[in-house]
């Protein structure tokens, strides 16, 4: 049996986030709420290729790095999924980390487009 999936959706991470981290639904996260969930266990699991796969070109940065064994990821919250066309979509959500025993939240709103068939994330706006 699967764990359940660090993007707290109380599904195994393996019918949750791997379908689009890996194998036949590589990159297909049907929308941007789906897509900032799986986004959010990538961070978790330093999926980081996945990470820049799924940001888009034109706001992507050149590497990432992964998590220090001082950060340990809590949760995440979806506030809203706003569908603004066929292309364009919002989502807000809250994610809770500690880092070296700190505990932060990242509220974001964030801004996702679909472009040839897969949905990339854009920017976001700290709330």
């Amino acid at each position: 049996m699967s764990l359940l999936c660090p993007c707290q959706s109380q599904l195994s991470y393996d019918t949750c986030c791997a379908r689009w981290h890996r194998g036949d639904f590589y990159l297909q996260a049907p929308n941007a709420e789906q897509l900032m969930r799986s986004r959010y266990s990538a961070f978790v699991l330093d999926e980081l290729d996945y990470l820049l796969a799924t940001w888009h070109p034109s706001t992507r940065p050149t590497t990432l790095e992964p998590n220090t064994p001082q950060t340990k990821w809590l949760g995440l919250s979806i506030r809203q999924h706003q569908v603004l066309s066929s292309t364009d979509q919002l989502v807000e959500f809250v994610a809770r980390y500690r880092h070296a025993g700190r505990a932060t939240r990242l509220h974001e709103l964030s801004r996702f487009v679909l472009e040839n068939n897969q949905w990339f994330y854009v920017d976001g706006e700290f709330m």
